[in-house]
């Protein structure tokens, strides 16, 4: 299996040197040469890790990680995938139940797992580099925390995430280290991009992305999907149709690349918050990225999500993909009335992202789709609380992290300002 890049399929590498080198010499984001479908009959087990492993292993075809694939796999499916059923029937796919709360914590173990592995072929020291908005920093962070050996640079934009939030990104072992930086998320992400395009910079590091342009990200995204919507399609003998809060559209991709393996997904619905560039493409046809706007729901502050180039890359037609998909934008009001209006009806907490899907579902109407909640009320509950009035009980996993010392370094948005502080 080859791994190609979204704007030049001549840029053919293995999957291990797409995990490693992140991001296209072209600026392109690395996508598998195809999707191969898998009979359902050999996916009949309920076991997480094994079902990650056989889902997987046609990606890592002759490939140095395919010997090691299994190990990855129990890394990143250590912990429960739940799908909560409420008392209304409205079925909730619960990924907050990892080290950090969020859904990314799949993602992140399982490329630390496998970055970990891999030989270190020039010898120059590696750098994580991620910018985050939230969520995807914290993530990362815990899952690197254990390989000393491979320094972590976190980039988020001051005073836009939760202290929550914050806290998880800056409470590490000495080689992760935190920078809030002055701008927006699209500032954080734009220095990323610029880091892996300097000759400079990689002329000194071994840059590895762990930001959801990484593959290691999506392809085990991909298994949830997966798994969730056999098992529901053998209780139902229906298609199951998804409700997804996204922002840069990662997680929303490891679903409609899991629907283009054949799994039994129907329709893939897009909870946005108010950074709704991709609900101007499906209405018009022409994509135009936004500065990114502040919003409750803050993981999903982008304005100018990287996925959207493997999306276009599934549905080169945007008609193709307003067949199977709509988008549907909340603002911070109907976020906070969807918090208080869950809880009151459902006696259930929800996150201000997981309540962008929820008031997508009050939109769209469909008839019974798996709603996806990516973190733990507990991380908002600055927001949360006051909304449902009472506290929300913090998770064990969370109430350690809370506890530990924290360091950030505040730097402009500048890649020289980066740098400085890195060596």
């Amino acid at each position: 299996m080859k791994f190609l890049s979204t704007r030049n399929p001549n840029v053919q590498i293995t999957a291990s040197e797409a995990i490693i080198k992140g991001l296209a010499p072209d600026g392109g984001l690395y996508i598998p040469e195809e999707f191969k479908k898998i009979r359902w009959d050999d996916l009949a087990t309920d076991d997480p890790v094994t079902f990650a492993h056989k889902l997987l292993e046609s990606y890592f075809e002759d490939d140095f990680l395919k010997e090691s694939l299994l190990a990855h796999c129990k890394k990143a499916f250590s912990f429960p995938l739940p799908v909560n059923e409420l008392s209304n029937g409205q079925k909730v796919l619960e990924l907050f139940h990892g080290p950090t709360c969020a859904f990314k914590d799949v993602g992140a173990r399982f490329l630390s797992s496998a970055i970990s592995k891999l030989p270190n072929a020039n010898n120059k020291p590696r750098l994580v580099l991620v910018a985050t908005s939230g969520d995807t920093g914290g993530a990362v962070a815990a899952a690197f925390n254990d390989y000393p050996d491979i320094r972590v640079a976190i980039l988020y934009p001051k005073g836009k995430v939760s202290k929550r939030q914050e806290q998880q990104l800056t409470c590490w072992n000495k080689h992760i280290l935190a920078f809030s930086v002055e701008g927006t998320f699209d500032d954080c992400q734009r220095l990323v991009k610029e880091a892996f395009l300097n000759d400079h910079w990689n002329s000194h590091w071994e840059l590895i992305s762990a930001n959801s342009i990484s593959v290691a990200r999506l392809l085990p995204q991909m298994v949830y999907y997966a798994l969730t919507s056999l098992n529901y399609y053998k209780k139902n003998e229906i298609f199951a149709e998804f409700i997804i809060p996204t922002g840069n559209l990662g997680n929303a991709v490891a679903a409609f690349w899991a629907k283009k393996m054949g799994m039994p997904i129907d329709k893939i619905g897009l909870a946005l918050n108010a950074n709704d560039s991709i609900i101007n493409y499906t209405r018009s046809g022409v994509w135009k990225p936004q500065p990114s706007k502040v919003t409750l729901a803050n993981a999903m502050d982008v304005g100018s999500p990287s996925n959207i180039e493997r999306l276009f890359n599934l549905y080169p037609d945007r008609i193709d993909l307003n067949k199977i998909s709509e988008a549907v934008s909340a603002t911070d009001e109907d976020i906070k009335n969807t918090i208080q209006k869950v809880y009151k009806e459902l006696n259930y907490i929800i996150c201000p992202h997981t309540a962008t899907a929820f008031y997508a579902q009050s939109k769209l109407k469909w008839d019974d789709p798996i709603l996806v909640s990516t973190a733990h009320p507990a991380k908002f509950e600055k927001i949360v609380e006051p909304l449902i009035k009472k506290p929300v009980t913090i998770p064990p996993a969370l109430q350690n992290i809370l506890s530990l010392p924290s360091r950030k370094i505040e730097i402009e948005a500048s890649l020289d300002r980066l740098n400085e502080n890195l060596i």
